[in-house]
């Protein structure tokens, strides 16, 4: 008997559907490519444009006695160990928008790790909760902020006995995973349920030398951003409940109708039915060639001098539970540049674009099947830039620039005044930054580096608070999310 889990059933019917010549008297306007730019017809293809179909269809979404997209979540459900799990087709985001919704009603408290993704506060925004952040632990030689440990979970929810939930990320941007079961129990033991943002991690339990997901160590709903990691288009992905007892499920469901679209992307759905598939089916095996090449790449790391893959050693630090191999996080001090300008060598000299570059580190994101010969190819570019820019520096022809580490700010230092929502949503002004001390922010306010949120809507705005945005300006960083990236002015409560 065929497993399950290697059919793709929305797939094959919008497929079916794209390819059998159906009189197409409904939207979209392209009809299936007739009526589509032959710019983008060259550019996509007719297949694609074929399967762009909205909900609806008989055969697909009607005249069946279950639908091929519910039975498609019921798959995922089963590939990834939980209860109810729904596709999403605009990203983490919507997820988060509707965790929020279902776990932090207006006036409720939701504690919220500090460095969550600005959808969460966003969230918050929406159903009227108000966040008790919990820090993150950092590490200051590298200016990388972890994960939040059981110890500092506990102390938040001491100092907020009342929430009934809490929102952590695992992994971080860096690849660096919590001690997930461990948060799970302190969660629990205050009964509260612990939400992890596991964007990051979509591939997590599919192979053994990637760290477990976190569905199968005590958390009750994880988000999985699929595109990021395991195949499908950009903006799909999957909320998964593992079941009923602490997440109210048919909450969530309602919450998650509320904030999609009513025109979901066919093609999103079908890349997550189909990126499924392959992770079900063939993940291990694929994951295998991944690591494969990735031995060749730590190699020559190794050898380029000047660089050095820092995952083997951030293990066993605060906040630190393990690493997941396929985030390749390069420190590059060694050079005597930054990872800024490694970073944009990589892709001027090599044509090779790293995920992300830092004052420290350059930061390479792998998925599955992975090319050994084309990761070979990616370790050389890596030693031919650090060696150029390395004589550069030694001749003068390029600035040696210290990394500059600014440090975070992060609860328990802020002062949450009023909840986010009457904050964004409330009477506003633009006052110039100076005369902001004492103020309340209408606006969430995170610099890059070190990436962690210092100023969301509802917090007080204080003195240390102006310094640091000072700080990451002078230091080049960019401000996401302030309506005036000069920061002259801020938004203001009025």
């Amino acid at each position: 008997m065929s497993d399950p889990q290697s059919s793709a059933p929305y797939l094959d019917a919008i497929a079916a559907y794209g390819s059998r010549g159906s009189g197409r008297m409904h939207v979209p306007g392209h009809k299936g490519g007739p009526g589509a730019d032959p710019g983008l017809r060259a550019a996509i293809g007719e297949r694609a444009l074929m399967m762009d179909v909205p909900a609806g269809i008989y055969g697909v979404d009607l005249g069946v006695e279950v639908s091929p997209q519910l039975r498609a979540e019921a798959l995922a459900a089963e590939a990834y160990g939980a209860e109810k799990s729904w596709f999403l087709t605009n990203g983490a985001t919507q997820g988060n928008h509707a965790l929020a919704l279902s776990l932090a009603p207006p006036g409720s408290t939701v504690v919220v790790q500090r460095n969550s993704h600005a959808s969460v506060v966003d969230g918050l925004v929406l159903s009227g909760g108000r966040p008790a952040f919990v820090a993150p632990a950092y590490d200051e030689t590298l200016g990388i902020a972890h994960t939040v440990t059981p110890e500092a979970l506990a102390g938040a929810l001491a100092l907020a006995p009342e929430a009934r939930s809490a929102f952590i990320v695992s992994p971080t941007y860096f690849g660096v995973t919590a001690d997930i079961a461990g948060l799970a129990e302190v969660a629990h033991r205050h009964d509260c349920a612990l939400v992890v943002d596991q964007s990051w991690g979509p591939h997590f339990g599919f192979h053994p030398d990637v760290p477990e997901s976190a569905l199968r160590q005590g958390a009750d709903a994880v988000l999985t951003s699929t595109h990021k990691m395991a195949g499908s288009l950009t903006q799909s992905a999957i909320l998964h409940v593992v079941d009923g007892s602490r997440v109210d499920i048919a909450a969530v469901d309602r919450a998650v109708r509320i904030v999609r679209s009513t025109s979901a992307s066919s093609l999103l759905l079908s890349s997550l039915d189909a990126a499924r598939r392959q992770l079900a089916v063939h993940g291990e095996p694929l994951l295998d060639r991944t690591m494969r090449g990735l031995g060749a790449l730590h190699d020559a790391i190794a050898e380029a001098d000047g660089l050095r893959v820092l995952g083997p050693d951030l293990r066993g630090a605060p906040g630190v539970h393990d690493v997941d191999p396929l985030k390749v996080v390069i420190d590059v001090r060694g050079t005597g540049s930054t990872g800024y300008a490694v970073g944009q060598a990589l892709g001027s000299w090599h044509d090779v674009h790293p995920e992300l570059f830092t004052d420290t580190t350059v930061l390479l994101v792998l998925g599955p099947a992975e090319r050994p010969d084309d990761l070979a190819l990616v370790g050389l570019a890596l030693q031919r830039t650090a060696q150029r820019i390395q004589r550069e520096v030694a001749a003068g022809t390029a600035e040696s620039d210290a990394p500059r580490i600014i440090e975070p700010l992060v609860a328990p230092t802020s002062e949450t005044v009023i909840p986010p929502r009457d904050a964004f949503l409330g009477p506003a002004e633009a006052i110039p930054l100076e005369d902001a001390v004492g103020r309340v922010s209408a606006e969430s306010i995170a610099g890059y580096p070190p990436g962690i949120p210092a100023l969301l809507p509802g917090e007080r705005i204080t003195p240390a608070v102006i310094e640091h945005f000072r700080a990451l300006l002078d230091a080049g960083a960019k401000l996401h999310g302030a309506h005036d990236q000069t920061l002259r002015t801020i938004t203001v409560v009025r």
